[in-house]
């Protein structure tokens, strides 16, 4: 799968390419290729981004009116380029592309239970389409593996995330206004691949040239558009994450705040314990003393 996924970021990089210097479809295929030179794509992965690429370029106004007809009241030409193109793809390869698997998870809220519901305050979640939220994002895909998981000594860990998850499309709801796209910030695909490489490995030291590489970056650029879109350093983003991680398994019985710490990286109960107080204002165990 990972190489089918590098082979639809090279289809979307032709689609950009394609809006920008408005060749026929092919000889922006022709073009990229010999740009981009020696690749790590194996022969069918490479053959699948052309395709893509290709078929998507070749029939864009149809897609566009499949998308329209789907999606009333909806413009697709006020939707910014790389989104746009995402979209396009998405809705070629699943219409066209057997082969691909397509995956769906649903979660259900009981109403009941959701922030602000227990002091009659509750907050209607409005319907959404097509948006990115790495924290969002990041959230459902660790709660659908742990439920897809046969561990039993994981209900509390889910039942956590859950409560985060809730939160998380609440404050996506009605927190504040999310200002638009930033200039020379990464893009969305950018955002979403680094987001999940930071949850993938949260008790590692990750350095900056291996997330610049995932999204064909310089160090230098790829630092100043992650804090233009992100709001913070990758460094401060990356502990945030591994914080949030402690906080979910703080709220287990009896938790061990050493063997968290080791498990989220940290080399010592000391650096976790200073590390949290410092991002929470309170201590690993005085936080689990407050759950209860």
């Amino acid at each position: 799968m990972g190489s089918r996924r590098k082979a639809r970021e090279c289809a979307l990089q032709m689609l950009f390419a394609a809006d920008v210097a408005e060749m026929p479809a092919d000889e922006v295929v022709r073009s990229y290729w010999a740009e981009l030179g020696e690749t790590d794509l194996d022969a069918t992965a490479r053959e699948f981004a052309t395709r893509l690429a290709a078929r998507t370029l070749s029939n864009l106004e149809l897609l566009d009116e499949r998308i329209r007809s789907r999606a009333e009241h909806w413009r697709i030409s006020r939707m910014a380029v790389v989104d746009r193109n995402i979209l396009r793809l998405a809705v070629y390869e699943f219409l066209h592309e057997p082969d691909t698997p397509a995956r769906i998870t649903f979660f259900y809220f009981d109403p009941a239970e959701l922030p602000g519901a227990r002091d009659g305050n509750r907050i209607p979640l409005g319907p959404r389409l097509f948006f990115e939220e790495p924290h969002l994002l990041a959230t459902a895909q660790k709660l659908a593996g742990l439920i897809d998981g046969s561990e039993s000594d994981n209900r509390s860990y889910i039942e956590a995330l859950g409560r985060v998850l809730a939160h998380e499309l609440t404050r996506l709801n009605y927190g504040k206004p999310r200002k638009g796209a930033v200039r020379g910030g990464l893009a969305a695909w950018q955002q979403r691949i680094v987001a999940c490489h930071i949850e993938d490995h949260l008790a590692e030291p990750i350095p900056l040239a291996t997330l610049a590489e995932l999204v064909g970056l310089s160090t230098y650029h790829f630092c100043r558009a992650f804090k233009q879109s992100f709001g913070i350093p990758p460094h401060r983003y990356h502990t945030s994450r591994r914080i949030e991680r402690a906080k979910a398994l703080l709220t287990k019985p009896a938790p061990s705040v050493t063997s968290i710490g080791l498990t989220l990286g940290f080399s010592d109960t000391s650096s976790f314990t200073a590390t949290f107080r410092k991002a929470t204002g309170l201590t690993p165990t005085a936080y689990h003393r407050s759950l209860a």
